[in-house]
């Protein structure tokens, strides 16, 4: 029940959360519904502009628009306000998470969490162990992001509220000697998740390839059995700036997935359906405050019905 209750919670915090998306987006898309008498070119020319300016992207929003058009000749629609179930179950096609997003979660599993300074990162990743935690998975942390002094500090913070057991190095260690300690532990005690926080800095490129390169190779090497999930953490308030760090993290590691952040404090939400839909990485976690509890899995019918405010027919899972 508590599950159901804490759902409910951050259902209503992702309705909030979204509030300045849903200005952006939803408001003006009510006033073209209501305001044209028919469905013709200008009518999906409006709603088109309007999705793209939300941050969805012009790949996304034609594809969105594509699968409207389809539907409303296959159903025979004609009234404008008819089209709004069907704009809303486009948007969630193009944001299915898929069957085996979460596979990592039944296996023993290392979790590599890569992102730029500021996004988000080490709150993510004490916030992801906390998580797993509560499903009752034995969880280690590795503070393998030792360019940054103040990530092992805040780690150290998220290890001890989430209750789980953090291992480290010194500032400026080599961040794959931390992981290869952290691997050791991981056997050693018999822990379901590794969860490593590691530095992500884009600027330069190559030297985070490298290093990613040599984390890669410490596990291949000395944990092969260990299912590799590595998820990129990005600022939902940086709007299309974070689609391009998704894109340009995707081409120095094996991205499987997203976590967004901080999508209280933006109007630009609709990234989470770019990010998908152009990349083909799912969204996996999504960000909605600071507390443990503020990151949920990524859920694309609830995240269109906040978006829509129709809090009717989510879909518990």
């Amino acid at each position: 029940m508590a599950e159901g209750k804490e759902k409910k919670g951050f259902f209503k915090r992702l309705v909030e959360g979204l509030s300045k998306t849903r200005e952006n987006i939803v408001s003006g898309i009510d006033s073209i519904f209501s305001g044209y008498s028919s469905i013709d070119d200008d009518f999906y020319e409006e709603i088109e502009e309007i999705l793209v300016m939300g941050d969805l992207g012009i790949n996304t929003t034609t594809a969105i628009i594509e699968r409207l058009k389809e539907q409303v000749s296959k159903q025979h629609i004609k009234e404008p306000m008819e089209c709004k179930k069907l704009l809303m179950d486009s948007i969630k096609e193009q944001m299915q998470v898929g069957e085996t997003a979460y596979e990592f979660e039944n296996r023993k599993s290392v979790i590599l969490v890569i992102g730029v300074n500021g996004v988000g990162k080490t709150t993510s990743v004490g916030k992801l162990a906390g998580k797993l935690k509560g499903q009752g998975k034995k969880v280690i942390m590795a503070a393998a992001d030792t360019f940054r002094a103040a990530a092992g500090e805040q780690l150290t913070q998220w290890a001890n509220r989430a209750g789980v057991e953090l291992i480290g190095g010194q500032d400026g260690a080599d961040p794959a000697s931390v992981v290869y300690d952290a691997i050791a532990a991981t056997k050693a005690r018999n822990a379901d998740v590794l969860i490593c926080d590691t530095a992500g800095r884009l600027h330069n490129k190559k030297n985070l390839m490298e290093e990613l390169r040599k984390i890669y190779r410490i596990i291949e090497k000395e944990y092969p059995e260990a299912y590799l999930e590595t998820l990129v953490v990005l600022d939902g308030t940086t709007g299309q700036n974070a689609l391009a760090q998704a894109r340009q993290f995707n081409e120095v590691a094996n991205v499987t997935g997203i976590i967004l952040t901080k999508l209280d404090g933006t109007a630009k939400g609709g990234i989470a359906v770019a990010i998908q839909s152009e990349l083909d990485i799912p969204v996996k976690y999504i960000g909605v405050g600071e507390g443990i509890d503020d990151l949920q899995k990524f859920n694309s019918d609830e995240f269109v019905n906040a978006l829509f405010n129709m809090e009717n027919n989510t879909q518990e899972d």
